[in-house]
């Protein structure tokens, strides 16, 4: 596997930095998970069929788990110990907090100069949200992103994915193998500071042009890909079900109002905004007379951009997931998400196994 060989020392929990590290013990990384004597918060997280959480192991399988008191200097040494071998260290706690532990950058750099020191905060290891506490929400509320994200009662609607937690993760990620591949040249190491706010805000590109242009907030049922264009919509099916349009080339826009005889609406859904009304009611008074099955059929030979909105139980037993090999079951039969890059000369394989609260503790943390 590519990563076969390096080193990491996590000292994170949740999910941004638990992401990150396992993507990495994915494509053959050896990490060695750092947790202080009460675990990792995601160990108490939501739902479990087996002897850990499913949130903990879909963060953190692969891993290997250290318990270290990190406020007594014997957990501190042991610490930098485990760092003096490492090529990355990744801590996801508030800023400050890994020096006044004595296991910040500074720290550990004097000891492993060659070290990729990752730190993933709310807000930043500088400016003036530095010491605030957050959490993903939280980030995609003074990101902006919040504010485009509505429901049909236009008022903000709470996403489902974590998108501030791992656009960071992603962003980190990247930074990582950045300086990794650096370091082939300089021979040093460095450190990147990885803000949740930054990373939400940097993933906002599509979304800037009325505030760039105009300098206004953009109009979420006008835009583009926020309630604007009926090639960019949900549809309601007469089964309770519903069906989305996701491509607005004009090139869709023919194939499909040519199918309903309506090529004369073509020209309205050039741009987004209240004049393509007409269009948007159209397709409603269509999908309201049709099952999803049948507007699956309907919609599939034509060459459209659409797709069912599936359950997650109906999501994660799609075909072309399956046939992907998105799922993978451990020899236990329970249920993982596959890693999503793919390699064709070195494939990931992942080891499907959760660590046990300080399962490796005598042979890597003492």
């Amino acid at each position: 596997m590519k990563l076969k060989g390096l080193k990491i020392v996590d000292f994170s929990s949740f999910l941004p930095g638990p992401y990150l590290t396992m993507t990495l013990a994915d494509h053959g990384a050896e990490v060695v998970k750092v947790e202080a004597p009460g675990g990792d918060h995601g160990r108490q997280v939501g739902l479990s069929d087996g002897p850990v959480t499913v949130f903990f192991r879909n963060l953190n399988r692969g891993k290997r788990s250290v318990v270290l008191d990190l406020k007594t200097a014997a957990g501190r040494e042991a610490a930098l110990a485990l760092t003096e071998r490492a090529d990355v260290v990744v801590e996801t706690f508030r800023p400050g907090v890994a020096d006044r532990l004595g296991i910040g950058y500074d720290a550990v750099a004097a000891r492993n100069p060659r070290v990729v020191y990752c730190s993933i905060s709310a807000f930043g290891q500088h400016g003036p949200y530095r010491d605030r506490p957050a959490h993903d929400l939280a980030l995609q509320a003074v990101s902006g992103v919040l504010s485009l994200t509505r429901g049909q009662d236009d008022q903000p609607a709470i996403p489902a994915l974590a998108a501030a937690d791992h656009l960071s993760s992603l962003q980190g990620l990247s930074g990582i193998l950045m300086a990794l591949l650096a370091r082939e040249k300089t021979g040093r190491g460095d450190y990147l500071d990885i803000a949740m706010h930054d990373a939400t805000l940097a993933a906002c590109a599509n979304l800037m042009g009325p505030t760039f242009a105009e300098n206004r907030q953009p109009v979420p049922k006008h835009e583009r890909t926020t309630g604007g264009a009926a090639f960019y919509q949900v549809y309601a099916t007469k089964d309770g079900r519903h069906i989305v349009l996701a491509g607005q080339e004009r090139k869709f826009v023919e194939n499909l109002l040519g199918a309903l005889g309506r090529s004369d609406l073509v020209p309205l859904c050039d741009q987004p905004g209240p004049h393509q009304q007409p269009v948007t009611d159209l397709l409603r008074g269509i999908f309201a007379g049709q099952t999803l099955a049948e507007a699956i059929a309907f919609l599939t030979p034509l060459d459209v951009c659409f797709g069912p909105v599936s359950t997650l139980p109906e999501a994660f037993e799609d075909a072309n997931v399956l046939a992907r090999g998105m799922v993978l079951r451990d020899a236990e039969g329970r249920r993982h998400i596959a890693p999503a890059i793919r390699f064709r000369h070195e494939p990931p394989t992942p080891d499907l196994r959760a660590p046990a609260l300080n399962e490796h503790g005598d042979k890597d943390g003492r």
